[in-house]
């Protein structure tokens, strides 16, 4: 009788093992990559901006670049990159930006549009268009997110919505761990 307790928890726990096994090969090889770096760059004197670089892969596979901007300055600016050095009221200001760039001749941004955040508990929040007036370059978006920065989750991963031309809702999604490191450049550096 106890040699087929034995064999029973024998089997089971070789079961166990068994599909952590594969809960965990499947959680490796199914999660979306994220290679996160940040820099810190002098735009001029006495401006300093901070950003948070990732590229992620859309649901179709192409890659994008997504990066958050923090920018401050004694003489306060707004950076857009066409108004970095713009005179700003407060003495000491700090702005934060959400670009993102998409394959050259694959993503082409409709602009103005703003920006539609959703979280993973379905809180949803709004950046308005940096580049309403003109941009860089068809493939490329940038978003005013400093009003919304402070309400952005700290444990969960976030879906960007703004419309392409030829795919009105197009999303990318923004996992759990570049949200962590967006909290970690506005709230630590």
């Amino acid at each position: 009788m106890c040699d087929r307790i034995q064999q029973i928890f024998s089997r089971l726990f070789f079961l166990t093992e068994i599909v952590l096994f594969l809960f965990f090969t499947h959680a490796a090889f199914f999660c979306q990559p994220a290679a996160a770096v940040l820099r810190q760059h002098q735009d001029a004197p006495g401006v300093m901006r901070y950003h948070s670089q990732n590229s992620l892969r859309d649901k179709y596979g192409y890659a994008w670049q997504v990066l958050l901007f923090k920018v401050t300055s004694g003489t306060a600016l707004n950076i857009s990159p066409t108004e970095i050095g713009k005179q700003i009221k407060s003495r000491e200001q700090t702005a934060f930006n959400l670009r993102l760039v998409g394959f050259p001749g694959i993503a082409e941004f409709v602009h103005p549009h703003s920006l539609e955040i959703l979280t993973d508990s379905r809180k949803l929040l709004t950046a308005a268009d940096e580049f309403a007036e003109a941009s860089p370059a068809a493939n490329v978006g940038q978003y005013n997110v400093t009003n919304i920065i402070d309400q952005l989750p700290q444990n969960e991963a976030l879906t960007l919505s703004f419309p392409l031309v030829g795919r009105e809702d197009f999303s990318l999604k923004i996992p759990q761990s570049v949200v962590v490191e967006w909290q970690w450049l506005v709230k630590e550096i």
